[in-house]
């Protein structure tokens, strides 16, 4: 399985919180979809900038303040490269993914006409849902919502035939929390766009295992978090098209996003700081940097593929040896994600017991209420795979499943 040039154990010396002990077991982390661990030079960023650069972004004279602003600036850089945006002007930051979808649904939304309509999927994260309920009881909005097919993967039938000359919006996940499915968001772009419909993708699932070309990809607005790839939590990235953002009002007032206040009127600043009200996480920010450069130097392609082999060795294993298993998203490209429930057995029930084995993984609805709707269950246990874990994990893993499987019958 082992690529040559692919040294798990070398990726592993980066993340320290990996070499610890959970209920007397050495500890398997599969809960990256929730939010991956931290390399070291995440963490040594974070404390260089606390102990050397410590001052408030913007503004500032002093060099303390100018040192912590041209590193804040570096990210915003490296995040539009990264990402193949066109200008840093496109790149706001955010405490979030779901912080970035509020901002897109009230600035951007605040002007849909009433009786618009708004184009869903059932596999969204909460995340991407409420902004638009909240949009939709004040706008007078109504929300249709694309259905999947048996594997897990969107009717794009039905996708198609909702646009019409009341469509204002389409919001969807470029990959599922809950199934992995990797939806086909170029294809999907340009069907809206085809009828003059703008799109947000939320990205979040997507930013560790995917390359984010914002140019390829055509889509208006796209959104990922960075504690989801490596980085510091409570930092978000939106990525907006600059002649859209250049007409959206500002989301939130304050210091940073003006350029004069008066109390006869203000004017704001221009982009992308008309976006970034208050003193923002510049610490998080800048260590971000460090997690890119983590992802690069490691090679997305590469960790993407040892991810997608230990997906494939996990779901073969399981099947085969756990009676009763049954895995929710058997799409034909799927991230590594995997969502499953032994027989009738409740998930919450299953997650405990494997903790007990030192292996973490996430259970419940996973913040997609409407898709456990859909699927008819209460949740799942879903385990998601990252850089750094690997064959060794997956067989504990299997082995810890199929143990409990045989306790609770």
């Amino acid at each position: 399985m082992q690529h040559p040039t692919y040294d798990t154990a070398k990726i592993r010396s980066e993340f320290p919180s990996l070499d610890r002990d959970v209920n007397k077991h050495h500890l398997i982390y599969l809960d990256n979809a929730a939010t991956s661990q931290t390399p070291r030079r995440v963490v040594s960023a974070i404390e260089e900038m606390y102990l050397r650069h410590k001052a408030n972004v913007h503004r500032g004279v002093h060099t303390l303040s100018q040192e912590a602003t041209d590193l804040q600036e570096a990210t915003r850089r490296r995040v539009r490269d990264y990402i193949n945006a066109r200008s840093e002007r496109e790149i706001i930051f955010t405490r979030g993914a779901t912080e970035s979808i509020n901002l897109v649904a009230s600035s951007f939304g605040g002007e849909f006409p009433e009786g618009g309509e708004i184009i869903l999927t059932v596999m969204e994260h909460h995340a991407n849902i409420v902004p638009w309920q909240l949009l939709q009881k004040r706008r007078g909005l109504k929300l249709r919502v694309v259905d999947i097919n048996e594997r897990g993967e969107l009717d794009l039938t039905q996708y198609a035939s909702f646009f019409n000359e009341r469509t204002v919006m389409a919001a969807f996940c470029h990959i599922s929390n809950v199934l992995g499915t990797v939806n086909p968001v170029k294809e999907m772009v340009a069907t809206a766009h085809s009828h003059g419909v703008p799109v947000l993708v939320d990205g979040c699932q997507a930013a560790p295992h995917l390359k984010m070309d914002m140019q390829d990809l055509g889509c208006d607005f796209y959104t990922f978090s960075s504690h989801k790839m490596y980085g510091p939590t409570g930092i978000g990235v939106l990525y907006g098209r600059e002649e859209l953002l250049e007409k959206m009002p500002p989301y939130q007032g304050g210091g940073e996003m003006i350029d004069h206040v008066s109390f006869s009127g203000t004017t704001f600043a221009e982009l992308p700081f008309k976006f970034e009200a208050g003193t923002p996480d510049f610490v998080g920010i800048a260590a971000l940097a460090k997690a890119i450069e983590f992802m690069e130097t490691t090679g997305l392609e590469r960790m993407a593929r040892h991810e997608t082999e230990l997906l494939r060795l996990a779901e073969e294993r399981l099947r085969a040896e756990v009676p009763g298993i049954r895995i929710f998203g058997n799409a034909r490209e799927k991230a590594p994600v995997l969502s499953f429930l032994i027989g009738d057995n409740h998930p919450y029930d299953v997650g405990m017991l494997l903790d007990g084995l030192g292996i973490a993984v996430r259970t419940g609805h996973h913040c997609a209420q409407p898709l456990m709707e859909r699927l008819d269950i209460p949740g799942t246990v879903r385990a998601s795979f990252a850089a750094y874990n690997t064959e060794s994990e997956v067989n504990d893993f299997v082995a810890g499943v199929a143990r409990i499987a045989a306790m609770l019958g």
